[in-house]
């Protein structure tokens, strides 16, 4: 699968979750912000900077219905070189007047540098997760964002022994409401 089809199949998840979204929902938020933090595949954590967009729909009260998308970039000046983690995530949630948590599945697409105990490399492909995200607004509309996904990765890789990938990101996030 080249790279276009991958960015293909994750719009279109994206539209199908957007789809199946409640037309009956209370009022919408959107919300974006760029944290850094690490990704850690095999045996090496990465620096990693990760631009994120997300809306939430309240279903019910203080019920959330959120969909997410998660970019990490991982710079060329690490070990192993760089990389690209991209997550959508579908996730339930619960918000109030200052912030909100959300938890559910992702899906994630992947081109990582990655090291084992003996071997380093890069590995590709697609991998299912779960992912969690608190969001503390501090200022009117301004907070922070604290990210956390973990995703099983499939297959036999020597570079990739354990199988399993960890990404957990802090940064500045904005809101907006709409009604």
């Amino acid at each position: 699968m080249r790279t276009t089809d991958r960015q293909i199949s994750s719009s279109a998840m994206f539209g199908l979750l957007l789809s199946v979204v409640p037309t009956q929902a209370d009022a919408s938020e959107l919300s974006a912000g760029i944290s850094f933090g690490g990704i850690q595949a095999g045996t090496v954590t990465h620096l990693a900077v990760s631009p994120h967009a997300g809306i939430s729909w309240r279903i019910n009260g203080n019920i959330l219905l959120n969909v997410h998308d998660l970019l990490s970039v991982v710079p060329p000046i690490q070990i192993g070189g760089a990389g690209v983690y991209n997550s959508t995530i579908a996730a339930l949630g619960y918000g109030w007047k200052n912030g909100d948590f959300s938890a559910g599945p992702s899906v994630a697409i992947y081109f990582m540098p990655a090291c084992g105990s003996t071997l380093c490399g890069h590995v590709a492909g697609m991998a299912v997760g779960a992912h969690a995200q608190t969001n503390a607004y501090v200022a009117g509309p301004l907070g922070v964002s604290v990210s956390a996904n973990v995703d099983w990765i499939g297959g036999s890789s020597l570079v990739l022994p354990g199988y399993v990938s960890v990404l957990v990101v802090v940064g500045p996030v904005l809101r907006w409401s709409i009604r």
